[in-house]
């Protein structure tokens, strides 16, 4: 911490080794000492602070809040500024790291006490450690004063020249947090002072120019067991030795061989010059900086350093820094990051295909329809929807028949015990039956266990006859499609709400519509909160985006073309994010993720009504009953104006704690929560099964309709199966 008045705060204001700041409570007689000194500079920024610790996300605790002020005195500049406690001053400044540092992260960094040698490359990388919250304190060393050849990569200013290179760099640190310890040593490394300098420390980073020094700093380094990082500017060259995971490894990767700092000491500078030759790995390094050394001592008085290769290792060793720190994965090795190596990889972006919005609906490729009656049936039952238009079914065509079978081999987690898939091939049904009546004949359904390679087979019986209520829903049939556009909630007229419950009754089923905003407020945030699971449980994730599909997919005759999303260009670039699980684990981790609902809930806040589908019994047969009336539902609410779009939450289809734990094994609690919330506001009983959801709005036509797979088998005119 800065320090508090161990020597008289205005007598060392001329010492140019004083490089710690004073840091003083509001009610020390020291400040109004301060204050009233018309020479001192006072800054009061310390309210604008307390005001964006208030703002922060999460808010701090109270204790946080109500830390004293304390004044920070600068003798180096003559200057005192006003700022918030160590807690809330910690809070803020590094908030801007999470989560790329965490905050547990950055708590376990702050116990680190790391040691930089040598403060012209050292100074930069100092600086960054402190910045960035990587350490708990720092221990400066260099014996050498800044001169104005320095600062072509120092980001020290004329006002230093002829200062110590730790003081300079200290005071720039404690300028920064003044609450941070850092201690100087000004005598630089030796053999006399490297024990004191290492005692305690973490992590030791080494910029010497000496080469004894650097075995040196080695030597004790290996016994203490401190790991050691070095750069040098040239190609961005990362030295890291694990003397804590391997205190017997030769130092410097045994590039000086068997040579000590003591017998380093006694040889002549030609002597030492192969030693450095192989230590910077000759034939490693550039062609300019490799033709500088032969012009070291005549053309140059020595090898050239640039400031943005000074940057780019700072950021190789704040990375090392916080892996060692948090105990990840760093071995001991070397590496380089060439810049220019980097250019010759330059490469123009492929901007991919579906990232622009679609601003008028696309018509479908033109479909021929059948000739033949029972073509057509089975082309109406293809048209039906089914979770992520997986169309989970094969349907065969007999003369007098068709079958609609349920297909395992398309179920996804979330179609738990393959009910998804049943309602779907309840839907598949109605179509049929729809199409049937559209061309003179009557269909009765039958449901059927089936086998293990289907376990539920509707047959469709046909006979000639007339059903012309249910015929004239063919063109609707026909025109029902998805809308997933965000539209607007106009109140739905009652007359229509009571034609789609009696739709739904009409097939065994119950419709619950909820129009209420507060009730449409409580879904938004069930479903919300169903939505950020099914993104946080990777495999449910991975299923959600294997669903998708970009227009220049290989086929879109399955899954949901992305251009159905109705996103926002914004939105839709940032799938590319949402669709990482790298991503999502990362979320996960934090406990984080609440936003990932914000779309299903303003869609569910801002919609017309939101219906649910119910029916009694738990059997594949009961939600295939409620397939139908989904579909009977959904066609005459747009054939009333109405906009549509499924809502599927992870919990929809699951009964029991073993289907919970199925679907989600981390979440299988909150999804008890959500679905009984769920089932509570849409007022379902204990023996119904919900088989869907619909959002209901007013709305344009959908940009692009989805597409079906064409292939079903029949027999031909001889009586032989095709397909």
């Amino acid at each position: 911490m800065g320090r508090h008045r161990d020597r008289a705060v205005t007598g060392g204001d001329g010492d140019p080794s004083w490089c710690t700041a004073v840091v003083l409570r509001a009610d020390d007689p020291v400040l109004a000492q301060l204050q009233s000194d018309s020479s001192i500079e006072i800054i009061d920024g310390a309210a604008h602070q307390q005001q964006v610790l208030r703002e922060m996300r999460p808010p701090p605790p109270e204790d946080v809040l109500a830390e004293p002020i304390r004044w920070v005195y600068y003798p180096w500049r003559r200057a005192a500024a006003s700022i918030l406690g160590p807690r809330g001053f910690r809070r803020v400044r590094l908030d801007r790291n999470r989560n790329l540092i965490t905050a547990a992260e950055q708590k376990k960094l702050g116990g680190l006490t790391v040691g930089v040698v040598g403060l012209s490359v050292g100074h930069t990388i100092a600086y960054a450690l402190a910045a960035q919250g990587l350490c708990g304190a720092l221990r400066l060393s260099d014996f050498d004063d800044m001169d104005l050849t320095n600062l072509n990569r120092v980001p020290a200013s004329v006002l230093d020249i002829g200062v110590n290179k730790a003081v300079v760099c200290a005071r720039r640190i404690a300028e920064l947090d003044p609450y941070l310890p850092v201690r100087v040593d000004v005598a630089g490394v030796n053999e006399r002072t490297v024990h004191e300098f290492l005692d305690g420390v973490d992590l030791v980073i080494e910029e010497c120019d000496s080469l004894d020094a650097k075995l040196l700093v080695r030597e004790d380094a290996r016994e203490r067991g401190i790991p050691v990082l070095m750069t040098t500017s040239d190609r961005a060259l990362l030295d890291v030795e694990r003397f804590d995971l391997d205190p017997a490894r030769p130092i410097l990767h045994g590039l000086v061989g068997d040579m000590n700092a003591a017998g380093l000491a006694n040889l002549s500078s030609t002597d030492k010059l192969p030693y450095s030759l192989r230590l910077a790995e000759a034939s490693q390094v550039s062609a300019r900086m490799a033709a500088s050394l032969i012009e070291v001592g005549q053309t140059l008085s020595t090898w050239p350093q640039l400031t943005s290769e000074v940057a780019l290792n700072t950021s190789l060793v704040a990375e090392a820094v916080r892996r060692i720190g948090l105990g990840e994965h760093l071995p001991s090795g070397r590496a380089r990051m060439d810049i220019a190596e980097v250019f010759d990889r330059l490469d123009t972006p492929v901007v991919p295909v579906g990232d622009h919005p679609v601003d008028h609906p696309v018509d479908d490729p033109a479909e021929d329809r059948p000739n033949r009656a029972t073509d057509a049936i089975a082309a109406a039952a293809q048209r039906a929807p089914s979770g992520g238009n997986a169309q989970p079914w094969w349907i065969e065509v007999t003369a007098g028949s068709v079958t609609v079978a349920l297909d395992p081999r398309f179920t996804t987690t979330m179609d738990v015990g393959l009910r998804a898939s049943a309602v779907a091939v309840g839907a598949a049904t109605f179509n049929a039956r729809v199409a049937a009546a559209a061309h003179q004949m009557t269909a009765q359904v039958h449901y059927g266990a089936g086998d293990e390679a289907s376990p539920l087979v509707a047959t469709v019986h046909l006979a000639p006859g007339d059903d012309p209520e249910l015929g004239s829903l063919y063109e609707p049939m026909l025109a029902r499609e998805t809308n997933r556009r965000l539209g607007n909630a106009a109140p739905i007229p009652a007359d229509t709400i009571a034609t789609l419950i009696a739709a739904a009754e009409a097939e065994g089923a119950r419709l619950r519509v909820l129009t209420d905003r507060p009730d449409l407020e409580s879904a938004a945030a069930i479903l919300a909160a169903a939505d950020r699971i099914r993104y946080l449980t990777p495999r449910l994730h991975a299923e959600m985006f294997a669903e998708l599909r970009w227009p220049d997919s290989a086929s879109l005759e399955s899954g949901i073309d992305v251009r159905t999303l109705e996103l926002a260009p914004a939105d839709l670039v940032m799938l590319d994010v949402l669709r990482r699980p790298e991503v999502m684990g990362h979320v996960r981790e934090w406990d984080g993720g609440r936003a990932l609902g914000d779309d299903t809930a303003r869609r569910v806040r801002d919609c017309a009504g939101l219906a649910v589908v119910s029916v009694g019994g738990h059997r594949l047969a009961d939600y295939a009953h409620a397939g139908a009336a989904v579909e009977s539902v959904w066609i005459r609410a747009q054939q009333h104006g109405l906009a549509v779009q499924p809502v599927s939450p992870p919990f929809l289809y699951v009964l029991d704690e073993q289907d919970r734990r199925r679907v989600s094994p981390a979440f299988a609690d909150d999804l008890a929560r959500l679905q009984y919330d769920f089932r509570q506001l849409a007022g379902t009983g204990t023996a119904e099964s919900q088989a869907l959801i619909l959002r209901f709005t007013y709305a344009a036509r959908p940009s692009v309709r989805s597409r079906r797979r064409s292939h079903y088998r029949r027999d031909n005119a001889d009586g032989v199966r095709e397909g």
